[in-house]
């Protein structure tokens, strides 16, 4: 768990909770999804980290985003979490710290939503163009 020593060291301040499933698999809750960029661009160049893959959920309260970090060198899955409320679904993009957020943040998007500020293509992916904008299909109140 030597690279959670090293996140908990460096972004102390920043980390709400921290839950240990088990010695590979760790979820961090940030304090504020601000920070989210400057945690990932920590994971990905100095803790030698691959962004595996980002999800979202819409837990009715706010909406979740889990960033699925994984270290080859030591075989731990850490998942960094953020909530985003419901009446400003938005948060930084961090396609720009690494390319391969592009296509999953263009999802989470469209199907929840989420913008995300300052992703260089923030279209749609997966829906027909004659969806409504307005309509998520993964959000609790527009399965109704």
């Amino acid at each position: 768990m030597k690279n959670l020593d090293k996140i908990k060291e460096k972004f102390k301040d920043k980390l709400e909770n921290i839950h240990i499933h088990n010695q590979r698999r760790i979820y961090i809750d940030l304090k504020d999804k601000k920070d989210i960029k400057e945690v990932a661009k920590f994971l990905f160049y100095d803790l030698s980290m691959r962004f595996n893959i980002a999800s979202g959920v819409d837990t009715r309260s706010f909406i979740e985003i889990l960033y699925h970090f994984s270290s080859d060198d030591t075989g731990e899955i850490i998942s960094i979490r953020v909530k985003i409320d419901k009446s400003n679904p938005e948060i930084e993009s961090i396609a720009l710290v690494f390319k391969a957020a592009e296509w999953i943040e263009r999802e989470i998007y469209e199907l929840l939503g989420i913008q995300f500020k300052g992703h260089p293509d923030l279209r749609r992916l997966l829906l027909s163009d004659d969806w409504p904008k307005d309509k998520f299909p993964l959000r609790h109140e527009d399965k109704k």
